[in-house]
């Protein structure tokens, strides 16, 4: 056992559940599938003062083997109760009505995360295991359809007018992450990994980022519940694929839902959301813009992402909550919340003329 770390992030989740007695009862545990440890878990809060959870999990296992920490602080974080379960739910029929057609919507994008049963989370992943989940994912893009069907492009030996595209795209998923070197997410880079996208690059799967798959569905306009049957469909075939050629399942744990190497992303891990103008809003100040979205459970950003700014009236709104609630639920409430905004927004544009 080694010694009770400091932990710089003394603010962090972290340092509040991370106590020196849980730290000397697992802190000489490696898990099953990929050798992980309570420290490799808390590596960014440890060597950074920034951390607001501050842990990583490395395996499926880790959930279980290090539950004295994980429970209380995902419990925490997401505001659920010890005993609640989560339940997923991706029929796009349930989903009632669209963004209405008068709403400035520029773009609408949907992500989930996944993460393939027997291997490592990203940040505990090994060299063979990654190198065998992207074969796997080879072979299951080879088989998508119609206007899923596309190509792979691995990062490892990628041409540079290929690299060029993916970066004009914003596509490219690049190293350099303070947080995703500490956690160990980048060991071997750029190797096994890489991005697949359909013809209409409106399906796109990252392979061994952050996630063993971020699944990512895209297109402008606000066709949300479009977008939202395309992702459920690519996601199904992808699952199909993998389990057809290895018997191996995506990680779904009746508690957590899809399991994430993030246990901020854990449920649904999806992240709906649309670029939509908002002048009226714009005028009120963000301030009124939070608020407002806190009652409604969505999440307003800056339209350069979450660490990006404003620019000008464009915002990007998103479903604000990941775990409790299913990928129905929460499209639904993406959709209603920003049809909410635009006509509250009209009414703010007529208030302040």
């Amino acid at each position: 056992m080694s010694d009770f770390p400091e932990i710089k992030s003394a603010h962090s989740l972290v340092a509040k559940h991370v106590t020196k007695e849980l730290w000397e009862k697992l802190s000489g545990h490696e898990t099953a599938t990929s050798g992980f440890t309570l420290a490799k878990a808390i590596a960014c809060a440890v060597q950074f003062d920034d951390q607001h959870c501050g842990i990583y999990a490395g395996d499926g296992d880790s959930y279980k083997d290090f539950a004295e920490v994980f429970d209380p602080l995902i419990q925490e974080y997401h505001g659920i109760s010890a005993d609640d379960v989560h339940t997923s739910d991706m029929d796009f029929n349930k989903i009632n009505g669209n963004i209405d057609d008068d709403v400035p919507v520029k773009s609408t994008r949907i992500r989930v995360g996944r993460s393939i049963a027997g291997f490592g989370l990203s940040p505990g992943i090994t060299k063979e295991q990654r190198l065998e989940m992207e074969g796997l994912m080879k072979n299951a893009f080879a088989k998508l359809e119609e206007d899923l069907a596309g190509d792979y492009f691995p990062l490892t030996g990628m041409d540079e007018g290929v690299r060029q595209q993916l970066v004009d795209d914003h596509f490219l998923f690049v190293s350099g992450d303070k947080n995703l070197q500490a956690a160990g997410m980048e060991r071997d880079w750029p190797e096994g990994r890489g991005i697949f996208h359909n013809k209409e690059k409106s399906f796109l799967v990252w392979v061994n980022e952050e996630d063993q798959l971020r699944i990512i569905s895209m297109e402008q306009g606000g066709d949300v519940k479009g977008v939202f049957q395309r992702l459920a469909r690519g996601i199904q075939a992808v699952q199909d694929s993998v389990k057809a050629e290895s018997g191996k399942d995506f990680m779904l744990d009746e508690k957590y839902g899809y399991l994430h190497s993030c246990p901020t992303n854990l449920g649904t891990g999806m992240r709906a959301s649309v670029h939509v103008d908002l002048p009226g809003w714009t005028k009120e100040g963000l301030p009124a813009l939070k608020a407002r979205c806190e009652e409604l459970q969505l999440q307003p950003r800056g339209t350069r992402g979450e660490s990006g700014g404003q620019t000008g009236i464009t915002y990007d709104i998103s479903n604000k909550h990941r775990l409790g609630y299913s990928e129905v639920e929460l499209v639904q409430k993406m959709i209603d919340g920003v049809n909410t905004l635009w006509k509250e927004d009209k009414e703010l544009v007529a208030k302040q003329a």
